[in-house]
């Protein structure tokens, strides 16, 4: 049986190696910010992203673009869940793995932006929830700004030192649903210490969206990275 598709690896593989970027960074002057958030198949990123709309929603001009192969069910639950508007969410449908859409040919996604730019004059963030995807899944620089990658203790304390360019070189990693940690035997000093050696000093987040709905220190962190704004 034939392969959709074929990656090829390093012979001495590096663990944060991922296929390169084709694409430039995108200007930022003029555009609405944009935040990547990434991560395997239930880490949380919708949840994460939902969280992060009901912090943001009366602070900030914000909108969203969600990525699934062959449904819209991601945006469907952010309509449904009321953390914005549904004019501010669009969905692509990538009809195929996540990661080409973000990384390797992004205009599905630049078009989405540039719907909900037009549609909402003076956009000030876009969250770009990517399609669950395995530990190399990054955003081209191309499409985002900055990028978080969601990990969840469920997938087991062992997932930080496997490395993959989503753990090492995420501009964020989020360890999600610390509160399941003691019913699935994970350790969180381990995942905590693994991460940061992984990571060196980019920072990791532990968090439990049932103890903080809002994602306070991550919307923090957003808030950190977002351009000063004048007048």
């Amino acid at each position: 049986m034939q392969a959709d598709h074929v990656h090829t690896h390093p012979v001495n593989f590096d663990p944060t190696w991922s296929e390169p970027d084709h694409h430039e960074p995108a200007a930022e002057q003029g555009r609405a910010y944009r935040i990547g958030i990434g991560g395997p198949v239930g880490s949380g990123k919708t949840a994460l992203t939902a969280a992060l709309c009901r912090a943001f929603r009366g602070e900030l001009n914000l909108a969203v673009v969600t990525n699934d192969i062959y449904t819209t069910e991601d945006a469907d639950f952010l309509r449904r869940a009321g953390v914005l508007d549904v004019d501010r969410i669009e969905a692509v449908q990538t009809g195929c793995c996540p990661h080409t859409a973000i990384r390797d040919d992004i205009t599905a996604n630049l078009d989405a932006v540039e719907t909900l730019e037009e549609r909402h004059p003076g956009l000030e963030l876009v969250i770009i929830e990517s399609g669950g995807d395995n530990l190399t899944a990054v955003f081209s620089r191309g499409l985002v700004d900055r990028q978080i990658f969601v990990v969840d203790v469920a997938g087991g304390d062992k997932v930080p030192r496997k490395g993959g360019p989503g753990v090492t070189t995420a501009d964020l990693l989020v360890i999600n649903k610390i509160d399941l940690a003691p019913l699935v035997g994970a350790d969180l000093e381990v995942m905590a210490s693994d991460a940061a050696r992984m990571r060196g000093e980019l920072p990791v987040i532990a968090q439990s969206l049932a103890e903080t709905p809002d994602a306070p220190v991550v919307a923090d962190w957003v808030r950190s990275q977002l351009p000063v704004r004048t007048g």
